[in-house]
């Protein structure tokens, strides 16, 4: 077994506190909402939103994949930090054990965030993956971000 890791980084006009609760806190409901074509639902299974809670994110139509689930390993709400992995779906196929997020929110000196996203891909045996690939993963991570920033500048008084 192998681990393939990258990093993303993005900033946003949005303060620290609002970026964490809509995009980390409240994702299971927001995401739904500002992206339908790609997040249909995401439902708990079993916990409470901390450590060890699984939920199934279920994927919007035409898309790749139909779901994955979801455990959180970690959620440090004063230091702005989420950790989560795939546990299953067609996504990890026979090439990928889990693939595991690190998120870290942090404060720019403008007043908006930075979100910073490790990703370890735990794979199964020989895995070679494109720049085609890490592109197209940064890009979603991005308009995910984008699509949550737009929503709490169109609705400043959510959150």
């Amino acid at each position: 077994m192998g681990v393939i890791t990258f990093d993303f980084e993005i900033t946003s006009p949005i303060p620290l506190a609002k970026m964490f609760k809509a995009a980390i806190l409240d994702a299971d409901n927001l995401l739904p909402k500002v992206l339908p074509q790609a997040v249909k639902s995401i439902e708990v299974l079993e916990g409470d939103g901390g450590p060890g809670t699984i939920k199934l994110m279920t994927f919007g139509e035409g898309g790749p994949y139909k779901a994955a689930k979801h455990k959180v390993e970690a959620l440090d709400k004063e230091n702005f930090t989420y950790c989560y992995s795939i546990i299953e779906g067609e996504m990890l196929g026979t090439t990928f054990e889990k693939i595991s997020y690190e998120v870290k929110i942090t404060a720019s000196p403008e007043g908006g965030s930075v979100l910073k996203s490790t990703s370890r891909y735990f794979t199964i045996g020989e895995v070679n993956i494109t720049e085609e690939e890490i592109k197209a993963g940064k890009e979603k991570a991005s308009a995910m971000v984008k699509a949550v920033e737009a929503y709490l500048v169109a609705n400043p008084d959510a959150y």
